[in-house]
């Protein structure tokens, strides 16, 4: 296996921020925040149309008046009616991507992916009653199934060019099964996410949907944490001469018939198990 170690950018002096600076970012977060509240209230009139006159009987004029802004105004929020019923999914794609882009560097990269498509699940809970209604009205409709399902293989393929991102290209060849863990990996947090998704959806919204994602997550990370990027090289020195110095995750010292662990709070466990299980069988 090999893994790439993300080698940190060189960090630049901040320039310093105007008063036109503040206002124009201020400016910029309230028309995101308008943006959604719009793009959230013309769906919740779709689900209230597709829920009372069906969603073939629907038209855009009619949610666009039940939401009261213009037919512009829904095209400017959504190219089409089956849209209209998933209005966060391209705020969350960016939070999750943000989570990637943000991960520390000692985190294994399958547990960087399980905190990325918490996002996901956070959208879906935040509001559960919408999340059944839309659910329900997706099993009934092939349209928005087929829409649900496209919105599905984006997190997919994020997730998927993560993994993939963590190994050396020029050592993909016959043998080294690092692409097809990561593709696999991919698929599995994504199917794990689902599976705990629809069953809480299916509950009417009810239940501990957190503890049920993590317990989902640790199984995949059982099966697929110890295989990649469990091969992770150590640094050259030229590389160690450009990393600023971190304690390592975990470290164990060994006295007679006694094993000492210390490790940081934040560390994978399976990196922890690893260190213990060499320190013991070097004894």
């Amino acid at each position: 296996m090999q893994y790439v170690r993300v080698m940190p950018k060189a960090v630049k002096t901040p320039r310093a921020t105007s008063p036109s600076d503040a206002q124009e970012s201020a400016a910029g977060t309230r028309a995101a925040a308008q943006r959604l509240k719009m793009r959230r209230e013309l769906a919740a009139a779709a689900m209230e149309l597709f829920a009372t006159k069906g969603y073939e009987a629907t038209t855009v004029d009619e949610i666009a008046a039940a939401a009261g802004v213009a037919r512009r105004t829904f095209f400017r929020h959504f190219r089409s009616k089956e849209e209209a019923i998933f209005p966060d999914h391209d705020d969350t794609l960016v939070r999750a991507e943000a989570v990637l882009n943000a991960a520390p560097p000692h985190e294994h990269p399958l547990d960087t992916v399980c905190r990325g498509i918490k996002e996901v699940m956070k959208m879906y809970a935040g509001s559960p009653a919408i999340s059944v209604a839309r659910y329900r009205l997706t099993r009934e409709v092939p349209t928005l199934r087929e829409r649900e399902i496209a919105s599905v293989a984006r997190y997919e393929r994020l997730f998927t060019r993560y993994l993939l991102g963590h190994f050396d290209e020029r050592d993909h060849h016959d043998g080294n099964d690092d692409p097809l863990l990561a593709e696999v990996a991919a698929s599995a947090v994504v199917t794990a996410h689902n599976h705990v998704l629809r069953r809480w959806l299916r509950a009417g919204g009810q239940g501990d949907v957190e503890s049920q994602l993590d317990h989902a997550f640790a199984i995949v990370r059982e099966t697929f944490g110890t295989g990649i990027g469990a091969g992770r090289p150590a640094p050259s020195p030229q590389q160690a001469a450009q990393t600023p110095q971190e304690a390592p995750p975990a470290r164990v010292a060994a006295s007679g018939d006694v094993v000492v662990a210390v490790a940081r709070t934040d560390a994978p466990l399976d990196e922890v198990m690893r260190t213990i299980q060499q320190a013991l069988t070097k004894g």
